[in-house]
């Protein structure tokens, strides 16, 4: 990389029900803080690009093959990472609340913290995600006002704001989660997340 260039931002897209996102959200702050990279949480529904694909559900609850190859990778991938995993008895868990809490802390320095809690919640914990208390309790371990961003996150201003960026991860071509994006170029998938780092250094 020229010494005069800056590494290019990635954008990370994903959703607090997405397994393969777990992985992704444990590994990505530290990783482009290591190689100087900007990172831009991107908190989107994966749901509605299901629906506009025809699926009802996830691909993993609806063909039980790929389902049960999933299980068995996301074990095998947890291990090579390091990181603690129980199969969540409820799958996929509903994250509407997380994420509009997120649209909020997208851009704040506690956005990290707060993904890595959720989805440990949901990925290790095996516990509900999509409640108000359970946030609140959240929130307030790290320290935030909690109620003020739960009364914000559920705001019709920012309720809105997560349907558009929803359709704006639909616009931008994104199938599923977790998505990078270096500049326009995508990368789809946890293993292609050191691809997309190591693509942020070399533009």
């Amino acid at each position: 990389m020229n010494k005069m260039s800056k590494p290019k931002a990635i954008e990370f897209w994903f959703d607090f029900a997405s397994n393969y996102s777990y992985l992704s959200v444990m590994r990505i702050e530290a990783a482009a803080a290591r190689l100087s990279v900007d990172l831009r949480w991107r908190p989107f529904l994966l749901g509605p690009i299901f629906h506009s694909l025809g699926w009802s559900n996830s691909p993993f609850v609806l063909q039980k093959a790929k389902g049960d190859y999933v299980w068995q990778d996301m074990a095998r991938e947890c291990e090579k990472y390091r990181l603690p995993w129980t199969r969540p008895s409820t799958f996929p868990r509903a994250s509407l609340l997380p994420l509009r809490v997120a649209l909020l802390g997208a851009e704040q320095d506690w956005m990290g913290a707060y993904c890595r809690r959720l989805m440990s919640l949901n990925f290790v914990e095996d516990g509900e995600i999509d409640s108000r208390e359970v946030l609140a309790q959240v929130l307030t371990q790290l320290g935030l006002p909690a109620q003020a961003i739960l009364d914000e996150a559920a705001s019709e201003a920012n309720k809105l704001r997560l349907r558009q960026q929803t359709e704006t991860a639909a616009n931008r071509g994104v199938f599923g989660a977790p998505m990078f994006f270096v500049g326009d170029e995508m990368f789809w998938g946890n293993d292609r997340l050191d691809d997309a780092l190591l693509r942020c250094t070399q533009r």
